[in-house]
């Protein structure tokens, strides 16, 4: 009976932990398309399984002395998507924005930074965010983070304004 219960444990394991797997296929929506010509763009794409990852963040943020609000706003998170493009255009990246635009997402902050730019447009519903895309702009390297979950547009300040002051 223990070994059927111990194997039962590592099929659930593997089976929520698949999701962390890293794939080469993109897993946003505008990257998705078929039809259009990425040239020699390279895709890397993980999923994070928030029941994982948020006593993690918390616990560094906790670490990191970070204030009980920043703790706070992880909670507000309920999926986070990442990709990363290497050899990506510009016509990309403004083919992107006007998707972005199309899609009526808002276009709320550009930090410039060493010479990257990070750009964060929020999908609001009513006056809550629904959906947060932090794009990372590096020339020809991009990385793209789709947070999910329920923001206030205070949430969404008083995170560019922590990260300003970083």
């Amino acid at each position: 009976m223990k070994t059927i219960r111990t194997i039962f444990f590592v099929c659930c394991t593997l089976f929520l932990m698949q999701s962390c797997i890293v794939s080469h296929k993109p897993n946003m929506a505008f990257f998705s398309n078929s039809d259009y010509d990425y040239e020699d763009a390279q895709f890397a794409s993980i999923n994070v399984p928030m029941f994982l990852a948020k006593p993690y963040i918390k616990k560094a943020l906790r670490e990191d002395g970070e204030s009980e609000e920043a703790i706070a706003m992880v909670k507000k998170v309920s999926k986070i998507k990442m990709m990363t493009v290497a050899n990506g255009s510009e016509k990309l990246m403004k083919d992107y924005a006007n998707y972005l635009k199309n899609e009526n997402y808002e276009e709320w902050a550009t930090i410039k930074h060493d010479g990257e730019n990070v750009n964060i447009r929020v999908k609001q519903q009513g006056d809550m965010i629904k959906n947060m895309l932090i794009t990372v702009n590096s020339k020809k390297d991009l990385v793209f983070v789709d947070v999910k979950g329920s923001f206030t547009a205070d949430d969404i300040s008083k995170m560019i304004n922590f990260a300003s002051d970083k």
